[in-house]
């Protein structure tokens, strides 16, 4: 277990660093001048020098990103160029709006998704089992914006359960906090509810073929006291293979979630640094989601080994 604790972490350092250095190449390739933008088209040439050489942008490819990386394993992620602050601050105080919203999506998607592939499974073939799977389909096709919107116009603006939009500080109203969290995550966790469900009836029906359910059921068991006793854990693999690829989507998915409800998370951060061409802040905000999925998949591959013992041999292929 030790062995492939290590191999796995090793495997998460080496897709962290190289992420890292994707990033930083992909950003510095990008069209325009950092000090340009900042100082705007009318600033002279040499104020606009003076401006790169402060903030190192004169420095080679090399030498810049050898300082950033060496800087980023001592958790520095720079100062901004547009708001004059520790990237790091910056990030932290929009994280506690990002990862709660992910995680309430989270556990909404699997309260949501686990139950209906469990019950489509246990009456397969039924008319049930069609229009579930038939609603889990629609639910994939539609982008989870666009939830967003129907779910603003029904508990907001029909019923006025809900706000529309914004965010009270947790310290300020905790339950105020949620309550505007609520939406947001319904939307990121709709589709994702879907995918699971999908996935859920289908491993649980393979799960109904097997060979240790037809000798459970031969000692007296009902079909679903097999399924629950026995099929469960065996089709959990698959399923925590699309909660840690889930986790991914619904960091991605705050980008433009957080935008539709004007929540001050890392997606509006990321966008607002975007549109002023703040690469530092960019750059920061895509390591911390780069790692944040990282360790989602790192998490995934513990809990495989740990949900079937045959994995910590030779490892997940």
């Amino acid at each position: 277990m030790l062995l492939f604790f290590l191999r796995r972490f090793l495997g998460f350092a080496v897709t962290l660093a190289a992420a890292a250095a994707a990033v930083f190449l992909l950003l510095d390739r990008l069209p325009g001048d950092p000090a340009q933008f900042i100082l705007g088209i009318n600033a002279s040439p040499d104020t606009v020098a003076a401006l790169r050489s402060q903030l190192g942008l004169d420095l080679p490819l090399w030498q810049r990103f050898g300082d950033w990386f060496l800087a980023l394993l001592h958790g520095d992620l720079g100062q901004s160029y547009t708001q004059s602050a520790p990237v790091a601050a910056l990030i932290g105080e929009r994280l506690w709006v990002t990862l709660p919203l992910a995680a309430v999506a989270m556990i909404l998607s699997m309260a949501v998704g686990l139950p209906i592939g469990m019950l489509a499974a246990r009456r397969r073939g039924s008319w049930l089992d069609t229009g579930l799977m038939l609603l889990a389909q629609m639910g994939i096709a539609v982008p989870n914006f666009w939830f967003g919107m129907l779910l603003v116009l029904l508990f907001s603006i029909t019923l006025r359960w809900l706000p529309p939009g914004g965010f009270t500080p947790w310290q300020e109203d905790f339950w105020a906090a949620l309550r505007g969290l609520a939406l947001p995550s319904l939307a990121l966790a709709l589709p994702q509810a879907a995918i699971l469900a999908r996935v859920m009836r289908t491993a649980l029906v393979d799960v109904q073929g097997a060979d240790f359910i037809r000798t459970a059921r031969a000692k007296g068991m009902t079909l679903g006291e097999a399924v629950w006793r026995h099929g469960v854990r065996n089709a959990l693999v698959p399923i925590l293979t699309i909660l840690g690829l889930q986790f991914a989507f619904l960091i991605a998915g705050t980008v433009v979630v957080e935008n539709v409800f004007y929540l001050p998370g890392l997606g509006r951060l990321i966008f607002t640094a975007i549109s002023e061409r703040d690469l530092v802040l960019v750059r920061g905000a895509v390591i911390i989601l780069i790692a944040a999925v990282t360790a989602s998949m790192f998490v995934v591959d513990l809990l495989y080994a740990a949900v079937d013992p045959r994995l910590r041999g030779g490892g997940r292929s």
